[in-house]
């Protein structure tokens, strides 16, 4: 799906456009344009199988399995509508994608590039699989020959720098990452996939203060624009927790990551706690809000990177009955098929068994349990910046074995 005929204002656009352009920028709500753009489509027109298709592929793009499930069936609908080869296409990743094959999904849109280069949808959705897969080279290598193919000139080619630019900063090639993203911001300073690959990159080379300022310059182009925006705070939180204030970290908790409970959120809210709680900073209430809030998620099994931080929330609040839930969830998941199986055979149950046993206090247990952890525990998904909790959560278990329980220190 070709974005050639997009523009930096979304209301010039039609909805199908607009859609992707938002997608491939990271804001706003992409799924809802291209739900609007099938809503004004002819029955059977190619108009209304591109907006499903775009529909269904965005939703494949979240963790949460309720938007997996409406996913299968947008693309059973899909399935009944004559469709032109690149549609085919695509449509064969989406259902592949649905069954939980994401590596399978990423051949096929490979195969799609080859044959059309410059597609949106399929370089934008393989590379989010490929993060989820924690396979940051293909991400590389993928965007790479995008970048190549690729028209200067496109309207689009912003989004495209920022993409490769964020798989540059996952390889730790971080010089060429930030320039590529800053590039991007040039070419379009809405786009907060650039603003998040040039955070990442100040997060790992330990620029916390430049970040501050930097991030603080530039809130006015990323606030308020989406779950990616939230995002965005929390990299800012983590800067501040990094240079001893963690009253600033918990005002951006309070401030800027609440709002739908998206599970987007959830996860970054439960990062940024855990990290307080491993320092001996707790808030009873804000961990028991959180907790909460994961509670219905608790026998999701769907995705070993979101059951890990529930399993932060749920540890800190000490509701060891959605511990138990969550265990046994997983348990259960680690017999059926699927994408999702081995990563909690592996690394998701051994990592939250570690977690609740650091959270009983058997520190032995949890320092055991994660030094065990697989050489492909990176296949759980997400950047360093978040998979880096499982080495603090290592650390201060060791470290612990060998001293006195630490009390929390409460924060209002």
């Amino acid at each position: 799906m070709s974005t050639s005929d997009t523009t930096i204002e979304n209301r010039a656009l039609t909805p199908i456009s607009a859609a992707l352009a938002d997608f491939q920028r990271g804001r706003g709500d992409p799924i809802a344009l291209a739900r609007k753009a099938a809503r004004a489509a002819a029955p059977g027109s190619p108009e209304l199988v591109e907006a499903r298709i775009v529909e269904a592929s965005l939703l494949l793009c979240s963790r949460d399995v309720r938007d997996f499930e409406v996913a299968g069936w947008v693309y059973a609908q899909i399935a009944l509508f004559r469709k032109n080869p690149l549609q085919e296409m695509h449509a064969s990743a989406i259902r592949v994608a649905v069954d939980g094959d994401y590596a399978l999904a990423c051949r096929i849109y490979d195969r799609i590039l080859e044959a059309y280069p410059v597609d949106a949808l399929a370089l934008g959705v393989a590379q989010v699989f490929d993060h989820y897969l924690g396979n940051p080279a293909t991400m590389r290598a993928r965007s790479g020959r995008a970048l190549a193919e690729w028209p200067t000139e496109a309207p689009d080619y912003h989004a495209v720098l920022a993409q490769h630019a964020f798989a540059l900063q996952e390889c730790g090639e971080y010089a060429q990452a930030e320039a590529l993203a800053r590039r991007a911001l040039e070419l379009d300073p809405l786009n907060l996939r650039a603003h998040h690959a040039v955070a990442h990159v100040m997060e790992m080379q330990g620029r916390f203060e430049e970040g501050v300022r930097w991030m603080g310059s530039r809130s006015q182009w990323w606030t308020g624009a989406g779950a990616a925006s939230v995002h965005l705070w929390w990299h800012l939180a983590l800067y501040h927790l990094e240079l001893g204030r963690p009253e600033h970290a918990l005002a951006i908790l309070d401030h800027r990551l609440k709002g739908d409970d998206s599970l987007s959120e959830l996860v970054d809210a439960s990062a940024l706690l855990w990290r307080l709680y491993l320092r001996g900073i707790g808030s009873e209430r804000r961990f028991a809000a959180l907790a909460a809030s994961w509670a219905p998620h608790a026998e999701d099994a769907h995705c070993a990177f979101n059951d890990l931080h529930a399993m932060m929330a749920f540890v800190a609040a000490r509701r060891w009955d959605c511990t138990a839930r969550l265990l046994a969830a997983q348990e259960r998941r680690a017999e059926r098929p699927g994408a999702n199986r081995d990563m909690t055979r592996l690394v998701g149950l051994p990592a939250s068994r570690a977690l609740a046993a650091f959270g009983r206090g058997d520190y032995d247990l949890a320092d055991a349990l994660l030094r065990s952890l697989p050489p492909v525990a990176h296949r759980i998904g997400g950047s360093h910046a978040q998979r880096d909790v499982l080495q603090l959560t290592r650390a201060a278990a060791a470290a612990r074995k060998f001293s006195a329980p630490r009390a929390l220190r409460l924060v209002a």
